[in-house]
């Protein structure tokens, strides 16, 4: 039986209390007229999500036999702010229009430069100001982290896993980035853009973080518990994320329908669905995917030959394989009971996510 702050909506509570505390000290107080538009983005962005990333960290800091303190909430809200200057630029480069139902932060700004009738090209101040908000967050996580008031020697013994974190992330953003260019899309390319992108600074590393506070350090059964619970949810919730940007709903998903496709992603759905398609299905796919001005025919299309080649299926099996196996190993694991039911809690809600 876990703890009150074992659900999730408990925990995002906290959560979402050490960010308003933390974000409010940052910028200069309202009134700032100019500076108005760099806060309201931010909030708005920090303003969604599932908090997914800060409830694996703290249910490591748990399974570790950490304690409930609220240092540990202030710890784990930091990721927050990582993923929020992730999604800022993961925008930026994909030319997103929206994010959580609203507009993408340069596309905001973009709007600002129009409607003030400003010099210059809109579009270019639109991305300039989005790259800046990223940035802000991205240093913003690393204050928040140091800051959280967990014991030094905690955040020290962490900190190497927190470094690695953020470097793993820029890696996997490159990645995508080089896989969209060069085409390649194999089985094998598509699962480490997953795992790189998303799998590990999703789901490993925050448990590992968590797990790593607690204890001062890194014993081999952690080690363990991140590379076959963690990594395999981490890549279950990458390949969710992978479906619902094909087949998931725009009121639900915050996204326009088929967005990856006009993207241009190289995922495993795509992966799967080009070695099983026909010559022209294929020749189709092929066409169609990275073309900026896909509209619903378009995205019909794609989509009837993704579930006709049976890829939409096999990527479904895949997360349930994944989920599994990542299950199986949870109930050995050497952690408190209470984590690993939240552990276990949380392992299917991300990977059955709707958002």
């Amino acid at each position: 039986m876990t703890t009150d702050a074992a659900s999730l909506d408990a925990l995002r509570t906290k959560v979402d209390a050490a960010l308003r505390t933390f974000v409010q000290r940052q910028l200069p107080a309202p009134g700032d007229t100019e500076l108005e538009p760099l806060r309201a983005a931010a909030d708005d962005l920090l303003s969604g999500g599932k908090r997914l990333r800060p409830a694996f960290c703290y249910w490591g800091w748990r399974g570790a036999g950490g304690t409930d303190v609220p240092e540990i909430f202030t710890a784990a809200a930091s990721l927050e702010l990582l993923q929020a200057s992730a999604l800022v630029h993961d925008d930026v480069m994909d030319k997103s229009d929206l994010r959580r139902g609203m507009p993408s932060a340069h596309r905001r700004f973009e709007a600002i430069h129009e409607k003030s009738g400003w010099h210059g090209s809109a579009e270019q101040f639109g991305e300039g100001a989005a790259i800046l908000l990223g940035n802000l967050l991205l240093i913003w996580s690393g204050e928040m982290w140091r800051s959280s008031g967990l014991p030094p020697e905690s955040l020290s013994a962490a900190q190497p896993v927190h470094d690695h974190m953020r470097t793993e992330l820029m890696c996997g953003q490159y990645l995508d980035l080089l896989e969209q260019a060069h085409g390649e899309n194999t089985f094998e390319s598509a699962l480490r853009v997953a795992l790189y992108k998303s799998g590990k600074y999703s789901v490993e590393q925050p448990l590992r973080l968590g797990l790593v506070l607690a204890a001062g350090g890194l014993e081999p059964w952690m080690d363990e518990l991140c590379m076959e619970y963690g990594r395999r949810v981490g890549i279950a919730f990458q390949l969710r994320d992978d479906i619902l940007g094909v087949f998931g709903d725009p009121a639900q998903t915050g996204k326009p329908a088929g967005d990856d496709l006009r993207e241009g992603k190289r995922t495993m759905l795509v992966a799967r669905t080009l070695a099983a398609a026909s010559p022209g299905d294929a020749e189709n796919v092929r066409a169609l995917l990275g073309d900026p001005g896909l509209d619903e025919h378009g995205v019909t299309v794609l989509r009837g030959i993704i579930e006709g080649t049976g890829a939409l299926r096999q990527c479904e099996d895949m997360i349930g394989d994944y989920l599994g196996e990542a299950l199986t190993y949870l109930g050995k694991a050497p952690i408190t009971p209470d984590a690993r039911a939240a552990l276990s809690d949380l392992a299917v809600a991300a990977t059955s996510r709707t958002t």
